[in-house]
């Protein structure tokens, strides 16, 4: 009996060639997706960052890692990969910017079944178009190939971001104040957040296929599924430059009333109203099609609302001048009352209904 030929890392499943070749085809994106501060980038084993101590006084570097969850699943269903990379910028670069920090560079991970270097290379234009959005670099990142674990063409994808603030001008809880307005920024659609339950809702439940063109949307479900998520950094940070911005809140998982309290000191609240917008019609579609509670709505998706403010009550005109002038749909919410002497009052609250919702 012959002997068997020897195993190689390529038999079991990992091809050295085929990410090699990842590399050269994604170098050319990641390399548009830069800042003067890198000092070296993509092919590395560290990503080099200069901080400039000339330009920051006391600096505080702010960190966030996140993912963009199941609306992959969209992503490989439709076999468009070139705009989730957005979605994952987004979701850590908006969070970097609650606290008024400013993103500095992003570091991705992209787990795959097996490295296919037309996919490398459409995820990684994805997630340089979203640091291009955001202003910040990439500077480095990670492809591994998982086979036995992860089918071909299955992939995910997580990234971390670093951003730095000045210790004086960072915002939060403690700058709040009774008396302040919230000011909503509006999101462009489901962003990257219930895409379990949307799924089920409308693949499952509805059994809408993803190529069908829906009147609501006035596209293809598909299309309205795979809308990349706003990125609101540079929006935000000029919004905290130009007027007495308290802090922000990006609304993700858990929704607006969640998110919201996690920037709200004790002894305040704030009233929020639902009557100042409408939803988009994916978001009612959703609540329509699976018999969706509006409870179970608000604390899974956004409907409409992906980033608040808390600003000066005297700076509210300007403030909706900048993001409108920004192209940022933004209006004012809610306010921030006094709690008073009851501790069971709440502490974040909708009031009202949507219109037409």
């Amino acid at each position: 009996m012959s002997e068997p030929p020897p195993a190689t890392y390529a038999a079991a499943g990992v091809s050295i060639e085929a990410g090699e070749q990842a590399v050269e085809q994604l170098k050319p994106w990641a390399e548009k997706a830069t800042r003067p501060e890198v000092v070296s980038g993509i092919g590395g084993f560290a990503g080099l960052f200069r901080l400039r101590l000339d330009r920051w006084k006391d600096p505080l570097l702010a960190s966030s890692t996140d993912g963009v969850g199941t609306k992959i699943a969209v992503a490989q269903a439709l076999g468009i990969h070139d705009t989730v990379g957005i979605d994952l910028v987004a979701m850590v670069v908006d969070d970097l910017v609650v606290c008024g920090a400013e993103p500095l560079f992003l570091q991705d991970y992209i787990a795959v079944g097996r490295v296919l270097p037309d996919l490398i290379a459409a995820l990684v234009k994805g997630i340089a178009t979203g640091c291009l959005q955001a202003g910040c670099a990439l500077l480095g990142g990670e492809t591994a190939e998982h086979p036995g674990l992860m089918a071909d063409g299955a992939y995910d994808l997580s990234a971390t971001g670093v951003g730095v603030v000045e210790a004086d001008q960072v915002l939060g809880p403690e700058r709040v104040r009774p008396s302040d307005v919230v000011i909503a920024m509006g999101s462009s659609g489901l962003h990257s957040n219930g895409y379990s339950l949307a799924r089920h809702v409308l693949l499952d439940i509805a059994r809408m296929p993803l190529g069908g063109i829906v009147e609501e949307f006035g596209r293809s479900l598909g299309e309205e599924l795979l809308e990349p998520t706003r990125i609101y950094a540079k929006d935000c940070l000029a919004l905290a430059a130009e007027t007495e911005v308290r802090t922000f809140a990006h609304v993700t998982g858990g929704g607006l009333v969640a998110n919201l309290l996690r920037v709200l000191p004790r002894g305040v609240r704030a009233v929020l109203d639902r009557g100042t917008w409408t939803p988009a019609p994916v978001f009612s579609v959703i609540a329509q099609r699976g018999r969706v509670e509006r409870a179970e709505m608000e604390q899974t998706f956004n409907l409409g609302v992906g980033m608040v403010a808390v600003v000066a009550a005297e700076d509210v005109d300007r403030a909706l001048a900048v993001l409108t002038a920004r192209h940022v749909p933004a209006w004012v919410l809610g306010e921030i009352t006094p709690t008073g002497d009851d501790p069971d009052a709440p502490r974040a609250e909708l009031r009202g209904d949507h219109p037409r919702f």
